[in-house]
């Protein structure tokens, strides 16, 4: 793989980025909102919720069709890998607002600024680091914004990860015994979907804990059911079409020492010495998939009547091949929003089988009220703003 420092030149070169409109195409996976396109993406991140895949059970909500799940964005456009060559590239975090829904067959156009960065400063686990920050955008066919995405990337050199090897204690694959995965199977296979009948913030109470949703044992498949679905932040393509674009961008690229074929640098998510060559003992999952699990947890929870309208997420530890993650909530706060809109505050975790949060998270989740009108429910009135039959998204903004 490249191996890129942090050099006074390099750290100047993107100095002069900052504030940069980057380029999408050519890393725009989903545009479409198609029936297809939204279960792909659903199967690929464990989500079986009738609101994302059935057409009956979607046509009787208020939606009155199939809806995407607020994660779906994701698959869109996951992010450029931008800048810093011979680096590597970890995305860290992302801080999400969700403004109207995704119908089936929407038509949606991303747009990404580079918006600065921050060091080279101290990291445990490269000796030094910086941190990206991005802010990408999308828009639905009528000109409408539907969501922004604030994301920030660490980047690291990959010589000096490998040398502190901060990781390499994690004994890797983890051994369940049959009875552990038979218990963690039944978790799996508890989680509950809140549907069509409706949350309401006036029987919510801070302090509620969210119905759990487990994650695992974390296999290839489950990897590859999430790129399928649209989830890479790059296109990942075979032969011909792929060794031009490597010849290209060789960096983009490096030689699997076992099977002497180009791999990507996506490949430290299924491949064992790409993750090698990256500091990292075992191959992990992607950040965005991570991000949707959450997201999973929080819709599961809200029901067919709720809006997610904020979601953010730490992406603190790496979730390997084998991990299991058990993502939690609690109701922190109550509260009504500067619109009037009855919101409650959730602290998320996603804790692993060693015990760490691999990812702390915060959401706000906007509920129906009974003492307002079904027509002034969270869901109707984002209704109301996309197809233009009164209000503004000035009021959700």
């Amino acid at each position: 793989m490249p191996e890129g420092e942090f050099t006074p030149e390099l750290i100047e070169e993107m100095r002069s980025k900052r504030g940069l409109k980057l380029r999408v195409e050519g890393h725009v996976f989903n545009e479409e909102a198609t029936r297809g396109a939204i279960k792909r993406f659903a199967d690929g991140i464990g989500d079986p919720n009738p609101l994302w895949r059935d057409e009956e059970y979607a046509k009787r909500t208020r939606y009155g069709c199939i809806v995407a799940p607020p994660s779906w964005v994701f698959s869109v456009l996951a992010g450029i890998q931008f800048g810093w060559r011979g680096l590597a590239g970890f995305h860290s975090g992302s801080d999400m607002e969700f403004y109207l829904p995704i119908l089936v067959n929407d038509v949606i156009k991303p747009e990404e600024t580079f918006l600065d960065f921050e060091g080279p400063k101290p990291s445990e686990f490269a000796g030094r680091m910086v941190v990206d920050y991005f802010e990408d955008k999308y828009f639905n066919q009528r000109g409408q914004l539907i969501a922004k995405v604030l994301r920030w990337v660490i980047r690291t050199e990959r010589k000096k990860a490998r040398e502190k090897g901060k990781y390499k204690r994690v004994e890797l694959p983890h051994q369940w015994s049959e009875e552990e995965l038979r218990q963690i199977e039944e978790e799996v296979l508890e989680a509950e979907i809140r549907g069509s009948e409706p949350r309401f913030w006036e029987d919510v109470e801070i302090g509620q804990e969210l119905k759990p949703v487990v994650k695992g044992p974390l296999g290839i498949t489950d990897n590859i059911a999430f790129i399928i679905g649209g989830g890479a932040p790059v296109k990942l393509e075979a032969h011909e079409v792929a060794l031009r674009k490597y010849r290209k961008h060789p960096a983009w690229a490096f030689r699997d020492p076992n099977t002497y074929a180009l791999e990507p640098i996506f490949a430290v998510h299924y491949n064992k010495e790409a993750a090698l060559a990256m500091g990292l003992p075992y191959p992990y999952d992607v950040g965005t998939q991570r991000h949707s699990w959450q997201i999973h947890l929080l819709t599961n929870w809200m029901g067919d009547e709720g809006w997610l309208k904020r979601s953010r997420a730490e992406y603190r530890r790496f979730v390997y091949l084998s991990d299991v993650i058990r993502l939690t909530g609690r109701v922190v706060k109550k509260y009504l929003d500067e619109n009037g809109e009855h919101c409650v505050d959730i602290e998320t975790h996603a804790f692993n089988q060693r015990g760490e949060d691999t990812m702390p998270g915060t959401a706000t989740v906007i509920l129906p009220s009974r003492e307002d009108p079904e027509e002034k429910w969270p869901v109707s009135m984002r209704i109301k703003i996309l197809e233009g039959q009164g209000g503004n998204q000035d009021h959700i903004d």
